[in-house]
Order: C-alpha cells, then structure tokens, then sequence
C-alpha cells in the first residue's frame, strides 16, 4: 500500500500528536459542562504528526479531478474554464466581508452590482427582469414553474394543472414539475432528435399550464421548430418555460425571449464561469417576460439574496467579455463540438447526424471487440469512460439521455485549446482501438488511478461516511 492510499488512522502511532494546547489559565473545569453533555468515553482520533496530516490531506487533493487540472468534457455540464480574476473579485474584501444581516444602506455597492447583473442578463436573454433567489438550476426551476402557477391562479384558471416535457428532457424537468403539484405529460421526439410537434398538437387543452423546454436540446440540436411550438403552446393558453441549463451555445446570439419564452433559469456556475461539481457552488436567477413581472417572488425561496459569490463571478465574466465578444463563447463552443463529432464519428455510433451545438451524442463503439471477448461481451461506454482516466481525461457525461442505450455526450465548451481536443481524439481512437483489439483492456480499466471500480449503487444506497474500529 502507498502511503497516500492509507486511511489517517491507518497512520496513526500511540502518543503521536500534531498539536499541544497550553494549560488552561483561566479556571476551566469540567464541571462547568452538565454531566448529561459529557462525553463517556474519548473520541476516536488519530494519533499523528503534523507533517502526516498535512501530507494526508494534501495527498488526497491531489487525487481530485478538477477543470483546473485537466479536460473536463461533461455534456450538458459547461465545466469551463473560471478566470482567475473571477475569484479576485469575488473574493474583494468590500464584498466577501458582507454579512447578509447588514443594513441595506451599508450594501449599496452590492445592490447595485445586482441591478447591474439583472440588466445584463434580461438583455441576453430577451426577459424583463430576473430574481437571483434560486441557488441551483432545479431550485430555479421550481421557483420558475410556481410563477407558472400562480400565473394561472391569477386568471382563476386552476384546471391548468399539466406540464409538457419532451422526452429528451433534463431529469430536473419533471422533478420540479412533481414537487410544484403539477402533472407531467411526455412528449416524443422524432428520429432528428426534436420534438414531434404533431404530437405536441395531441397533448394541448385548456388543462396545459405550459411547456418545459432546453434549446438547443440535451442531444446537443437547436429546435428549429421552436416559433410554431410556441404558437401552439401560447395557443392554447400555456407558458413556455425555458431550461437555460444549454443557454452556452447561445449566448449573444440568440435570446430565448425572442423565441417566446416567457419564463426561464439560467445556470450562473455552468454559462457563466463558476466551475461546479461535488454539489455546488450554484444559482439559478430566473427571469420572466414583462407579463410575469408581478408574479417574481415577493418572499423568499432562499435565504437571502443568494449565492451572492456566484453573481460576482457572472458579472465580472459578462464585463471582461463585453456586448462584442459574449457571442464568441457560444460560437467557438459549437466549432469545438462539431470539430470532436465529426473526427470521431468513424470509431463511435453517430445516432442522429446533424450539426450540433455545444454538445453531441454518441451511441457506444462501433465495434465493441464482442468478437475477442472471451464471454463475448464487448467494451461499454462505461468502460470507455473508464478507460479515459488512464490518460488524465476526466469522462463525458455517460447514460445519458436515455434515448440511447450507450450515450456518450460530449462537450468541450468554447475555452479548450485546439491541441486539448485533438489529444482527447487521439485517445478515444486509441480506446477504440483497444476496445476493437482486446475489449478486457478496457473491461478492467482503469490501471493507475487510487482506485478502480467501487461499487457505486451500494455506496450511494449505503455510504460509508465515517471511520469505524473495527478492530
């Protein structure tokens, strides 16, 4: 075992100690502490050195997959690249020294960097105004489906109680529908990739609070048929809800409020340059057309005013861009997406082939080397994803959507050298090659990583959370 694979008590040595504190000068006593509060017996700590903890915590650091650190080409995740200066100013004393608590008249300066923020996110996005409540895309999207509701409410149209997600649609879509009290109806799409918008026609009535929809979609493809969808939406007397989750490949160029949506999320950590992963940092400000203005909420869906640090960042991301340069990100991010596609298509299933935007989807190997396996199973887009961390590549999004057996989406976002990507290519040929030659190279990845394969279900259903003598 290598030292930094043992557990800190693993390290431990009787006696040892990190720290010494100094005698108590000012009359302690145990007996200050109410005997029901006492501990019966000492906690269970490692006995170690100062220099063991710091090489321990240091070392598993290290072992972290991070966007500073290597590609990062999650699908419908935009781990792109936060500027540095980004951090500086969100980490500026005058605004991380704020207490949430503070009299608005001592927070001008935040409050006017929020206005600010609000102004420039309503004029990309076509919206009126925005509230910066919501701390996540989902949070955003309940927020955002409660406007919905109450918007109906208002009318005295309580019988609106559907909502219409397509197929191809992010698992927060018919969560947060659920948890806001609606019901969700499914609509299919076509073999492109897009919304059957005949089968929309079947679904519309006068009980259809509205639509949810991701534009372009979770298979990377702009709906071209968004303006008759949402003539046919509005038609009826619904909504049009708008996932900003793949707002990146738009940015500048096209605005959902012009598509004629009339509420939507956007995700602060993914479009707008906080990095996330591992649960957060987040926000998911929602934005209404001016119709809806009177339905943003008057109480709070969150404490405070946010995730204030994440706005920071957002803001200083749209001022170092500017109204000239913003509509590069979602250019260069389609460039990137389509470049991978069409240099991998010859060793991974293209299941839909077409332009993409930000983002495509594969459908495993073409040749999964079933013929060399000895059990005749070949390599799966699990493996493939395995495999990558062999060569310091952290994985696509995997399984996902669930349209297809074995997805493998993909996305570089616009911030990837052309040298990142065509490393990342030449990889995945080499996986595909090995999957076609020896499929157990990959069956049995990865090689050199801390650990190999844990078993995900059972450390999600019955997860290990704290050290535990079993000696």
């Amino acid at each position: 075992m290598k030292y930094y694979d043992k557990l800190i008590f693993e390290l431990s040595k009787e006696s040892r100690t990190a720290f010494s504190l100094p005698e108590d000068k000012f009359g302690g006593n145990l007996s200050d502490i109410p005997s029901d509060l006492r501990r019966k017996e000492g906690p269970l700590l490692p006995e170690v050195s100062e220099v063991d903890v710091v090489r321990h915590y240091t070392n598993l650091s290290q072992m972290n997959f991070g966007v500073d650190t290597g590609f990062y080409p999650l699908g419908s995740c935009t781990m792109k690249y936060n500027p540095k200066i980004n951090e500086q100013v969100s980490s500026m004393p005058a605004f991380a020294r704020l207490h949430p608590l503070q009299p608005e008249c001592s927070v001008k300066g935040a409050l006017e960097m929020v206005d600010a923020l609000d102004g420039a996110l309503a004029e990309i996005t076509g919206m009126k105004h925005f509230t910066f409540l919501p701390c996540a895309g989902a949070h955003g999207e309940l927020t955002g489906l409660m406007i919905m509701r109450q918007y109906h409410m208002a009318r005295h149209d309580e019988g609106r109680v559907k909502v219409i997600v397509p197929d191809s649609a992010h698992g927060t879509n018919p969560a947060s529908a659920a948890v806001a009290g609606l019901q969700v109806v499914t609509v299919k799409s076509k073999e492109n990739g897009l919304i059957d918008v005949e089968a929309l026609r079947d679904l519309l009535g006068d009980d259809i609070a509205g639509i949810m929809m991701t534009n372009p979609n979770t298979l990377g493809l702009f709906e071209k048929d968004i303006k008759e969808i949402a003539s046919l939406v509005h038609g009826c007397g619904g909504l049009l809800y708008y996932d900003g989750a793949n707002m990146n490949p738009l940015l500048g160029m096209v605005r959902p409020g012009d598509m004629g949506f009339d509420i939507m999320h956007l995700n602060l950590h993914k479009t707008f340059s906080t990095p996330h992963g591992g649960g957060g940092p987040g926000s998911g400000p929602v934005g209404v057309a001016e119709h809806l203005v009177q339905f943003l909420p008057t109480t709070k869906v969150s404490g405070f005013h946010g995730n204030f640090a994440v706005m920071m960042r957002a803001y200083a991301y749209i001022l170092m861009l500017g109204k000239e340069n913003l509509p590069l990100a979602g250019q260069y991010a389609t460039l990137s997406a389509n470049y991978i596609k069409e240099s991998l298509r010859d060793a991974y299933k293209l299941p839909i082939d077409s332009i993409c935007k930000h983002e495509f989807v594969f459908d495993g190997l073409i040749d999964d080397g079933s013929a060399h396996a000895p059990d005749g199973v070949g390599a799966t887009t699990l493996d493939v994803a395995k495999r990558l961390l062999d060569f310091s590549f952290h994985a696509p999004t995997i399984y996902f959507p669930l349209l297809f057996h074995q997805a493998l989406m993909i996305e570089p976002t616009e911030t990837e050298s052309v040298e990142t990507m065509d490393s990342f290519i030449d990889v995945m040929h080499r996986i595909a090659q090995e999957a076609s030659e020896d499929p157990m190279i990959l069956r049995s990845a990865p090689h050199n990583a801390p650990i190999t394969r844990p078993d995900e279900t059972t450390a999600a259903r019955n997860p290990v959370l704290k050290y535990q003598d079993t000696i």
